[in-house]
């Protein structure tokens, strides 16, 4: 009997031992890390995550299903509102209250028209979890950017902001694609999808590029991809427009391809709002194809809808 308590002693021990070793811990910084004019040099070849971690000085997490992450929070830190394109939770201030978990969302090169070497290390913010987990179907993983040169065998740090945005859903951001949006001007976009527990669900389009001394969204397409629907979807591309008339800023054009069928809608569990290019042809015919064609232009500080999209139907029945 006394073999048995003991035994049992030992395995509640160990198990109390693995779960406080599971559980996530949080580094205080200091404030100084949101300062936008830190200078780094980083060796090459280029570490993302090491780089993250001098960026982000916190305790780093390597948790299964390539779950790496920095645990940090701020004391000191003041926090700032930044938008969740989400819109149902309000804004975002960051750095957050209860701390902070940091991730690698990626990390895009490219190189201008004289050979010159660039980095783009985008990260992903979330909520600290002691789980290490990311949670939170409406609230967008808020994205950080930093921009690299590279001289010689150094990257140096050309340009630093901590937050941008929140987009995605669960926390987590989606993954960014490069775009050259001009001579030598070079962005990214992420496709924000988000939507109901078993209802549609619906993505939009976003440039994020330089301006005005810092990145930002400059374009916004809604109806760029729609899933979980039985009677209707549609996904988007994006192309730049080949102008020897504009530098910087050149025309997108966004085209969304789709398909309908009204005898499909009697599985649809949610009611789904079309767009307004194809919403009276769903009210007469019982299928068909489907593309739109939108052309956004510069103005300002935005890239805005020219026109009115135009619009192609196929297979109509």
């Amino acid at each position: 009997m006394r073999l048995i308590s003991i035994g049992i002693l030992f395995l509640l021990y160990t198990s109390s031992s693995f779960a406080q070793e599971d559980i996530v811990e949080l580094k205080n910084v200091q404030d100084t890390i949101l300062n936008t004019k830190r200078t780094l040099q980083v060796a090459d070849p280029f570490n993302s995550v090491k780089t993250m971690q001098q960026l982000f000085p916190g305790k780093i997490y390597n948790l299964s299903d390539h779950n790496t992450f920095i645990s940090w929070k701020c004391s000191k830190c003041k926090p700032t509102a930044y938008i969740d394109v989400n819109g149902v939770e309000g804004d975002q201030l960051f750095p957050y209250e209860n701390g902070v978990a940091t991730r690698v969302l990626g990390t895009l090169d490219y190189t201008d028209s004289k050979g010159n070497q660039f980095k783009l290390l985008l990260f992903n913010h979330s909520f600290y979890d002691e789980d290490g987990l990311q949670t939170g179907r409406f609230s967008g993983g808020l994205v950080g950017v930093a921009k690299f040169a590279k001289n010689d065998k150094i990257w140096q740090m050309r340009s630093f902001q901590p937050a941008v945005a929140a987009f995605g859903s669960f926390s987590q951001a989606p993954s960014p694609k490069l775009i050259e949006i001009g001579e030598d001007q070079f962005a990214f976009t992420l496709t924000h999808v988000n939507g109901g527990a078993g209802g549609p669900f619906e993505g939009i389009l976003y440039l994020i590029a330089g301006f005005d001394g810092r990145y930002q969204p400059i374009l916004e397409s809604y109806n760029y991809k729609l899933t979980n629907v039985a009677s209707v979807e549609w996904s988007g591309s994006y192309t730049v427009v080949k102008d020897t008339k504009k530098k910087h800023f050149k025309d997108i054009i966004v085209k969304t391809n789709g398909s309908f069928s009204k005898a499909a809608q009697a599985n649809d569990e949610f009611e789904v709002v079309l767009p307004d290019e194809i919403a009276a042809m769903a009210k007469t015919k019982k299928k068909f194809n489907f593309e739109i064609e939108r052309r956004y232009s510069f103005k300002g500080k935005q890239y805005k809808l020219m026109d009115k999209p135009v619009v192609k139907f196929l297979n109509v029945k």
